[in-house]
């Protein structure tokens, strides 16, 4: 059989590729080496938000008194977090599976092997079969990034370091827990964490915390955490890892940490070796697939969409590339943008942001001003945030008069986001915002205040 299509990867590029791709008439095939879902579903976006939800409701109950609720010996059961989140994983993973299946296509489960270019289209090697396909769709995501530290290799093999994976399936909390990279991943767990009872301290490289996100964001997320005990070493050069610590370079000065367990979130790098692109030329940058607007790669039929292009590393971003991809495959003529795609950093208060930072936007040398408020201008949020320090930030393009970026940290900010994006996404200027018409109460009308302000 030649299919039409053969994706490599199973995640959520590769799946929801799967179901648009069979849903178009397309008699397409997923090889997947390892889960369905792919990281997001088995070892990231799901597995932790089942975590930080039990340390939100945790958090909750042991400042209830705030509120008037009174609760006594509040504690997190880790082993029943944990239990918890192999059941909505393997019930998550069973529907993708389900959807894909549903939808006509047809799933291997093995390592697929690009070996050439033939007659038939593009011929793949799995589980000692092979396979024939049309055309080919690379969706073989990310993996985490291990730099040649000194220590390193021999930590992570005794299990003293371990990445987002292992620390997802820990029996047990760490009393004293090291975060080596102040990113998304890293903020996440050491969220979860702090709330189950380690004693966590974060070495960032940068001088602030959130990676891209927008500085005035990442300083009040800091800050909060702080509060809650978190130790945050900023600026600091991890140079050697020993069997109990970590040893960093701050400001010239050698310093160290001990700890029980080690998170090495340091960011994430594309898996594109060992696929056999280099059997049919497929062009890469430091280990991304090179891509244009509508995902094609150098090589005719050969698409490539989320991680694996290292443009956009966010499920929701693989998501949308899929479908940019399978419609022109179509004959649908689509184009991938980034301008509008939010993130979202899932901690308590949760960060959110889409577009330009006051940052970004003045290193392009955009005519904007940033105008922020204090998230108490929403009365749903100071009704249910006590003391609560949240803020929003929109960024205004002057020339047009139009929104170009908005941050918010404080609770629901995850939900909120979309809505920016679509002002983002559909260019709206600041009067046409101020004609939208935002339900109250909610956290959502921060944004309508922030447009209000002269």
């Amino acid at each position: 059989m030649v299919y039409d299509l053969i994706i490599l990867g199973g995640g959520p590029a590769g799946y929801l590729a799967a179901e648009r791709a069979a849903h178009g008439g397309l008699k397409t095939l997923v090889i997947e080496k390892e889960h369905m879902g792919g990281v997001c579903l088995n070892k990231g976006c799901i597995p932790t938000k089942t975590l930080l939800y039990s340390a939100k409701i945790a958090d909750g109950a042991a400042h209830g008194k705030k509120y008037g609720v009174n609760a006594a010996d509040v504690s997190i059961d880790h082993a029943a977090v944990v239990k918890r989140k192999n059941k909505v994983v393997k019930k998550l993973t069973g529907g993708v599976r389900a959807a894909v299946k549903g939808a006509g296509a047809d799933i291997v489960d093995a390592a697929g092997v690009i070996q050439g270019k033939g007659a038939d289209g593009f011929t793949l090697s799995a589980g000692g079969e092979t396979y024939n396909g049309k055309r080919l769709l690379i969706a073989t995501g990310s993996m985490p990034a291990v730099p040649p530290i000194e220590g390193l290799k021999e930590a992570i093999e005794s299990g003293f370091v371990m990445t987002s994976k292992e620390a997802l399936d820990l029996t047990e909390v760490p009393e004293r827990l090291i975060v080596i990279g102040g990113g998304v991943i890293g903020l996440e767990m050491a969220s979860y964490f702090n709330s189950a009872g380690s004693e966590v301290a974060v070495v960032e490289m940068l001088d602030k915390i959130g990676g891209m996100i927008d500085d005035d964001m990442a300083k009040v997320l800091q800050g909060n955490y702080a509060k809650k005990g978190i130790a945050f070493n900023l600026g600091c050069r991890v140079t050697k890892i020993t069997g109990s610590s970590v040893v960093y370079e701050e400001n010239g000065e050698t310093k160290e940490v001990e700890g029980d367990k080690v998170l090495l979130s340091i960011g994430r790098r594309p898996v594109s070796q060992g696929i056999g692109l280099e059997n049919i030329g497929v062009h890469t940058e430091r280990g991304a697939i090179v891509v244009d607007e509508m995902c094609k790669t150098n090589v005719a039929e050969v698409y490539a969409a989320g991680d694996v292009n290292g443009k956009s590393m966010l499920a929701h971003t693989a998501y949308r590339e899929s479908e940019v991809a399978v419609n022109n495959m179509l004959g649908r003529r689509d184009r991938m943008r980034y301008s509008a795609i939010p993130s979202v950093i899932y901690t308590n208060p949760e960060v959110a942001g889409v577009g330009e930072t006051e940052a970004t936007a003045n290193e392009k040398g955009l005519d904007v001003t940033a105008k922020t408020i204090t998230m108490n201008y929403a009365g749903r949020y100071m009704a249910e945030n006590e003391g609560g320090d949240g803020i929003c930030k929109i960024i205004v393009d002057n020339e047009w008069n139009k929104l170009v970026g908005v941050h918010i940290i404080g609770s629901y900010a995850s939900e909120i986001i979309y809505g920016a994006a679509i002002m983002l996404e559909k260019e709206m200027t600041i009067d046409e915002i101020k004609e939208i018409v935002f339900p109250h109460p909610t956290v959502s009308e921060v944004i309508r205040e922030a447009v209000f302000q002269p």
